[in-house]
């Protein structure tokens, strides 16, 4: 279902490779029956796709990794947050378009090539 640069995160990876990381990670938290979730994958995948290297984007099922989504109060989604050096630094809940995905994360990825 994911773009091969959409990576998925569950409640065992969630701290290494997000909590983590080097670069800026967009999560995803979704869920296989919502409709507005299923609309917004392919965003995910071009967004995944744009920013390798730059930019790690995934996706967290809630049904399955309630604890990752307990843990950070996911009470609709989809929702996207946006974290760095650990911390959330952006949060959008609910379907958006490509352009609001792409100004959410452009003042957080690395300028350089």
């Amino acid at each position: 279902m994911a773009g091969q640069n959409t990576l998925t995160f569950t409640d065992g990876s969630f701290d290494q490779d997000v909590l983590r990381s080097d670069v800026p990670v967009l999560v995803d938290f979704w869920a296989e029956w919502c409709g507005p979730c299923r609309q917004m994958a392919p965003t995910i995948d071009v967004v995944a796709q744009e920013y390798a290297g730059k930019l790690k984007v995934g996706k967290l099922d809630v049904d399955s990794n309630i604890n990752t989504a307990g843990r950070y109060n996911i009470r609709g989604i989809p929702t996207l947050l946006l974290f760095k050096d650990g911390h959330v630094v952006e949060q959008r809940v609910g379907a958006v378009g490509k352009s609001e995905v792409v100004r959410m994360v452009e003042g957080h990825v690395a300028l350089a090539q």
